[in-house]
């Protein structure tokens, strides 16, 4: 027993080994990597023959299992990577060493900043086609819940969880009742983040349009008024129409708010023709059927433009022939008017001169009648001179000049009268 005793005072004294396990960075987070360190503690003297080295995670292996490494690189952690590590060290003799365990946790990193975009963009998509609704996130990390939803209520549409940043949900071919408002939401674990309302519209191509013509009564006559009516039973607004009589363009008138639209045309004689109109929203053009319209023109507007038309011809031809005839007659009338009296204007009357000789009393007065020739309508004036005659004495006296000169001036007025009638029966 005491030679026992000396031999263990004479060994030499035991090599303690002890580890210990670090961690870079010491709060990791999701999607990033972690260095794992196995540092061994040794006394002064040498340790002699290699080492190996094993991380653990929660009684679990950690790949590649033993190596001469004292390192573990882990190129992405993520939340349920979280646990208890520790690591251990095995010698040539099998001597095995262990660290003591360290709690490594993952942080994840909420949601923020979610957002909805539509393929294609700005919401608009014929009906028939492929619509794409991708909800994404700024930022996140681990799994993320993505939901889609529908209309101001939040109708479910989809809900898918992946570790990503995107995703997508897609409707193969849009109908006229997917126009709505959607939305989408994601979640890590925080609670749900919401996008802002994004409006689809599905467009829908024009049908064919129709062409009716309104007017006052049948048969359409010059002068009338009548509306051309286009429209197209279908299609999303807004709507252009274009109004075509055989293939010229009349018109156009826009519907944006759909339905129909008309153009208002007042008839003439060259409105008789074909007729039609188009439909276009931006999805392609439709041409509706020709409508023929046959204007008609009154009995009195034919003789009119008949007697209108004979007129015209005759006063080409004829026209220097009656301004001649009109002009000769003209100047045959003028050249018979006497010079002193102008048509229209009475002759200064010239009262005859009396005598008188010694009587008692005086005869009763005489009318003596001139034809002035003053036309006014159908009426003919003429003037009167009044005159007072003498009681003839016993004895007659003798003639005189002046007596004669009054006698001849009259029957010269009468004369005049006489020939200026002529006149007048000429111009009537």
């Amino acid at each position: 027993m005491l030679l026992g005793l000396m031999l263990l005072m004479c060994a030499p004294p035991c090599e303690l080994t002890a580890l210990l396990l670090t961690a870079t960075p010491s709060r990791p987070v999701e999607g990033g990597s972690v260095t794992l360190t196995c540092n061994v503690l040794v006394p002064s003297r040498r340790l002699d023959g290699p080492r190996q080295f094993c991380f653990f995670r929660d009684s679990r292996v950690l790949w590649p299992g033993w190596s001469s490494s004292p390192e573990l690189q882990l190129p992405k952690v993520w939340r349920e990577d979280s646990g208890s590590y520790w690591c251990e060290e095995k010698t040539m003799a099998a001597r095995v060493t262990r660290s003591p365990r360290v709690q490594i946790r993952v942080q994840r990193v909420p949601v923020c900043n979610v957002s909805l975009e539509t393929q294609p963009p700005g919401g608009q998509v014929q009906k028939g086609e492929r619509l794409a609704l991708i909800c994404m996130v700024a930022r996140g990390t681990g799994d993320i819940t993505f939901l889609w939803y529908k209309g101001a209520l939040g109708l479910n549409l989809e809900t898918k969880t992946q570790r990503s940043l995107a995703a997508k949900f897609e409707i193969p071919a849009v109908r006229d009742s997917d126009t709505d408002k959607y939305y989408c939401a994601a979640d890590n674990g925080y609670g749900p983040s919401l996008s802002e309302l994004v409006s689809v519209t599905v467009r829908v191509p024009v049908s064919r349009p129709v062409l009716t013509i309104r007017g006052s009564g049948a048969p359409a006559e010059v002068g009338d008024v009548v509306e051309l009516r286009c429209e197209a039973q279908r299609g999303s607004p807004p709507i252009l129409y274009r109004f075509y009589r055989e293939n010229v363009p009349l018109g156009r008138s826009s519907a944006h708010a759909g339905g129909g639209a008309s153009f208002n045309l007042s008839l003439t004689a060259e409105h008789s023709g074909n007729y039609s109109c188009e439909a276009n929203n931006g999805l392609g053009a439709r041409r509706s059927e020709a409508v023929p319209l046959n204007v008609t023109v009154p009995t009195e507007d034919r003789k009119e433009l008949l007697a209108s038309g004979i007129l015209k011809g005759m006063l080409g031809v004829l026209g220097p022939v009656i301004l001649a005839l009109f002009c000769c007659g003209l100047r045959k009338r003028l050249g018979r008017r006497p010079s002193g009296n102008p048509r229209g204007s009475p002759p200064s009357p010239v009262p005859p001169a009396s005598s008188y000789v010694n009587s008692p009393t005086p005869l009763q007065g005489q009318s003596v009648y001139e034809n002035a020739n003053v036309v006014r309508g159908d009426e003919v004036y003429s003037l009167v001179y009044h005159t007072q005659q003498e009681r003839p004495p016993a004895v007659p006296p003798p003639r005189t000049r002046v007596e004669d000169q009054n006698a001849s001036a009259i029957y010269f007025r009468l004369k005049k009268a006489n020939v200026t009638d002529e006149d007048y029966d000429d111009a009537m």
